[in-house]
């Protein structure tokens, strides 16, 4: 049901081929695998999303796409899923991913406070500051990292057991109708 849904949102692969923007990146955007919906593909393009969302700045789309066309996972799918970090998620989202920085790396539980700004003693408070900045910089790198990891794969996890659930589902329907339509009368 849902991929019927989403077959009508998702270009073609031979409308893809024939548009005079994708003409010029020749082969690399022909592989089915990039526009196909099957449970490969889409939980790829699922994961690659989540990653690629994390990345800091406008790039995250770039970043998918980059990700999806070598790994050959669903580029639309990738694209989509970036849009999970917008400016009311973000900041929440590198709090967290502080924190997951924090407890990967190790440290002393405090959070460090910004210093005062000072104009009578500038030069001490840049120092100060920089200091801050440096001392948030690896937790945060190792979190923005880890976090990403792991939304990528718990990601493609519920992909996978989503979309074996709706097979499983559907498998049954198919065995009572068949089963129904089957009886002597």
């Amino acid at each position: 049901m849902l991929r019927r849904h989403l077959k009508k949102y998702i270009p073609s692969r031979a409308s893809v081929g024939q548009n005079r923007h994708f003409q010029r990146w020749g082969t690399f955007l022909h592989h089915p695998n990039l526009w196909h919906l099957n449970r490969r593909s889409v939980s790829g393009g699922f994961a690659v999303g989540l990653f690629a969302g994390l990345v800091p700045g406008p790039l995250q789309m770039l970043t998918a796409a980059l990700l999806a066309v070598p790994l050959r996972v669903n580029l639309p799918v990738a694209l989509a899923t970036t849009l999970y970090t917008n400016p009311l998620t973000i900041g929440p989202l590198y709090l967290l991913a502080y924190a997951y920085g924090k407890l990967l790396v190790g440290g002393d539980g405090a959070n460090p406070q910004a210093p005062a700004f000072d104009w009578l003693h500038l030069w001490t408070w840049i120092e100060a500051y920089s200091a801050w900045v440096l001392n948030l910089g690896k937790p945060l790198a190792i979190g923005l990292i880890a976090l990403a990891l792991t939304l990528a794969a718990g990601g493609w996890v519920l992909v996978q057991i989503g979309w074996r659930i709706q097979v499983s589902i559907a498998w049954r329907r198919r065995a009572a109708r068949r089963a129904a339509g089957s009886r002597p009368r």
